[in-house]
């Protein structure tokens, strides 16, 4: 995973201080935006987060949605367990396809902030695993931070220097999720409040 946790970002790998500062960045509107304009769940809906972390999406999901969460950040998934308690079920460890042997097929598959982090190969690899574990008809939402350095010199200089060290233009992005699925929605969303640009991709399974 290329992702860098020495240093100043040594603290986001404390769940409470990484939930703090994603609030500060303005987390709570953007979350309820992209809830409601590309997730958009339904009740009963099965939702799969990968690289779920403290699983602060909860909030903003139906109360009976049915939540599986994976993380490789034991304090991340101990927070989530603590928190959010019989709502989902959170597991410590990376997705593999023998976890899909054993689970229901996903109306939603969730990978926030997960792309960065990732290398084309591994990247591609857990694509394919989204793709495996949707219903056909159901959608990997993904968003993460995207470079444009002619846009914004702040949120250029934020997003290269996250922890995640594979941060891509919504072109680099675009090209690694169109290799699996076939039905692909790219938007460019550029945050005012602390400048920072995302890109949100909804990919769907045929």
């Amino acid at each position: 995973m290329g992702q860098i946790t020495t240093g100043f970002r040594a603290i986001l790998s404390h769940p409470y201080i990484y939930s703090v500062f994603q609030y500060l960045m303005g987390a709570h509107k953007g979350r309820t935006r992209f809830i409601s304009d590309f997730v958009r769940p339904l009740p009963g809906s099965a939702v799969l987060d990968v690289g779920c972390g403290t699983a602060d999406i909860l909030d903003y999901l139906p109360p009976c949605v049915n939540y599986w969460g994976f993380d490789i950040n034991r304090a991340y998934i101990d927070q989530a367990k603590a928190r959010f308690g019989m709502r989902g079920k959170f597991l410590c460890k990376e997705l593999n396809a023998t976890d899909l042997d054993n689970l229901i097929k996903f109306d939603i598959v969730l990978a926030i902030g997960l792309l960065h982090h990732l290398d084309d190969t591994t990247a591609g690899k857990t694509l394919a695993l989204a793709h495996q574990a949707l219903k056909l008809g159901g959608r990997l939402i993904t968003i993460d931070p995207c470079i444009e350095p002619k846009k914004n010199s702040i949120a250029y200089f934020l997003v290269k220097y996250d922890r995640g060290q594979h941060a891509r233009t919504s072109e680099g992005y675009s090209a690694l999720v169109s290799s699996i699925f076939l039905q692909v929605r790219v938007e460019v969303i550029h945050r005012s409040w602390i400048p920072y640009t995302h890109c949100i991709m909804e990919c769907t399974r045929q």
